[in-house]
């Protein structure tokens, strides 16, 4: 699949970043407060995983993809015991080798920040376009991320029993049909039920997902809620999209609903904010309104085997500015210390929970799990 460059590489410049973060935010600090207090945090002894990356040329959207997965407790704390030495081998070793230790630098480091270098030379043999230092999409590099570390770490004789194409979070590398730490913590099932409107003959097909790309209405301001009901909303195929009915022997009106089948235990949300029809490009700045908490699935599940459950939010990337002029940033939910904290490439700061709605949030982490402090259970001198 091959990966659209959204961004020409440019950046705002800081101050207008975090002007706009505040306004965006509501909230009522000034940016001169705001600077003081990062300059306040600065000096004081910083909370262990709370570190930056050094930016290596256009890399904010590395930069904050990273931040959120490092508030991944469950995925960081696996590489922390570093258990995957035991199965791999080879050339497979490097990419999860690199992630593990910059983990590690960030959550135990004693440096204020941090060069991924090492991270990004791997994932450019990934896909060569991350290798170029100019801006990518944040999404793309999440989802060629989760695929590397899924094939890399799994275990292929264990095959899963839906054996259906990965529709959402697929790569070069391939989808997600064998079994890994990656899918057991981020992977769920959409089932797809298609019916014949004549005779109700109907038929169904799974696909599995990482991520939901969830469209967004064009307007000043629209939910979470209301783009997962257009997402799950029933299609109706007529006039030339009828689809052939084995019952009727001919083609017929067809309806195609999808429902969650079976729910990840962590849920990320990808907000469709660039928009491409033919030469022309936009960036959708719709406010989106999302919940911290008791995010709520429950319209949008199977009857069948779904149990349902609340999602709490954790992280949040950001992208503020356009197509062709903006800068990527994230924002993460301390597992220990239950506060919020911006990540600005090597720049972090404190943030109030006020402050994480904003309207340029592009990428949205859940968890139905309780994050704690992550362990550090290895041995490993490099860790």
């Amino acid at each position: 699949m091959p990966i659209q460059m959204l961004l020409s590489g440019r950046k705002l410049p800081l101050m207008k970043i975090r002007i706009q973060m505040i306004q965006n935010a509501g909230a009522a600090a000034t940016y001169s407060r705001i600077s003081q207090k990062q300059n306040d945090a600065s000096v004081q002894k910083k909370d262990k995983g709370v570190t930056g990356l050094c930016n290596l040329g256009n890399t904010c959207y590395m930069n904050a993809v990273l931040q959120c997965l490092s508030g991944t407790t469950p995925l960081v704390e696996y590489f922390f015991s570093w258990q995957f030495e035991k199965f791999i081998t080879g050339e497979k070793k490097e990419l999860v080798t690199v992630f593990a230790k910059l983990m590690a630098d960030m959550w135990f480091g004693k440096e204020q920040s941090v060069s991924p270098e090492d991270f990004l030379s791997v994932m450019s043999n990934v896909h060569p376009p991350f290798g170029k230092r100019s801006q990518q999409d944040a999404q793309e590099l999440l989802i060629y991320t989760l695929n590397a570390l899924h094939e890399d770490l799994a275990n292929v004789s264990k095959m899963n029993h839906i054996h259906q194409r990965c529709s959402h979070g697929s790569s070069s590398r391939g989808s997600l049909a064998s079994e890994s730490l990656i899918t057991r913590l981020l992977q769920g099932v959409l089932r797809h039920t298609t019916a014949c409107l004549e005779c109700g003959n109907a038929s169904h097909k799974d696909d599995l997902f990482t991520v939901l790309s969830l469209p967004i209405a064009s307007g000043n301001e629209t939910s979470v809620q209301e783009c997962l009901e257009c997402f799950f909303q029933q299609a109706m195929l007529t006039r030339t999209d009828k689809i052939f009915c084995p019952v009727c022997k001919i083609k017929q009106d067809t309806s195609v609903k999808a429902q969650i089948w079976k729910l990840p235990k962590i849920l990320i949300l990808h907000l469709k904010r660039f928009e491409y029809k033919g030469r022309l490009k936009r960036k959708l700045k719709t406010s989106v309104d999302f919940p911290l908490n008791n995010l709520d699935l429950s319209p949008f599940l199977s009857s069948f085997n779904v149990k349902q459950q609340k999602y709490k939010l954790y992280a949040v990337v950001n992208h503020f500015g356009d197509l062709d002029f903006g800068h990527y940033t994230a924002f993460c939910k301390h597992p220990g210390t239950k506060e919020w904290n911006a990540f600005d490439d090597n720049r972090t700061f404190r943030i109030s929970d006020t402050m994480v709605q904003t309207s340029s949030a592009y990428i949205l982490f859940y968890t139905s799990q309780t994050f704690s402090f992550p362990k550090k259970t290895s041995s490993c001198t490099t860790c």
